[in-house]
């Protein structure tokens, strides 16, 4: 079961942000898009309604700073990646590639969410150890319940 509230007491503001009623750690999301509406869709499916707790990039550098962040701050790797393909600065395809160079995270999940849809970028997806790939647009429920899948 998800726990949606926290607890509040002396911890460290981190801890705070990813303990759940019981004390234990919630499943963390990273999105990376460079669009703010569709961060804001996500973060729509993923907050509001699934109660995860969820860290946004604009691109794959940002992506990187955030996960090395992540790291130092709560001490474990995020728990499932969400990436479009194209992007500034670096692209998903980048960005997973260098995301699957550290060891915690060779085996993480990471969906593609993209407009991208050819034969040819699902094959480098998968060259790449993508998990899965989500077209956009998509609906509320069919992101929620694609992560729970991945997730479970």
């Amino acid at each position: 079961d998800l726990v949606t509230g926290v607890q509040t007491c002396a911890l460290p503001i981190w801890q705070i942000k990813i303990l759940g009623m019981g004390g234990e750690f919630m499943t963390t999301i990273l999105a990376v898009d460079d669009s703010a509406s569709m961060r804001s869709a996500v973060e729509y499916a993923l907050v509001e309604k699934g109660g995860y707790d969820l860290s946004q990039a604009e691109d794959g550098e940002h992506a990187l700073a955030l996960i090395n962040q992540h790291r130092t701050s709560v001490g474990k790797a995020f728990d499932l990646i969400l990436a479009d393909i194209n992007m500034p600065v670096m692209d998903g395809y980048e960005m997973v590639e260098e995301i699957r160079k550290m060891p915690d995270y060779r085996f993480t999940p990471i969906l593609f969410l993209t407009t991208e849809n050819s034969a040819e970028a699902k094959q480098k997806g998968r060259e790449l150890n993508a998990t899965g790939w989500i077209n956009k647009p998509f609906s509320p429920e069919k992101l929620l319940g694609i992560v729970e899948q991945v997730l479970s």
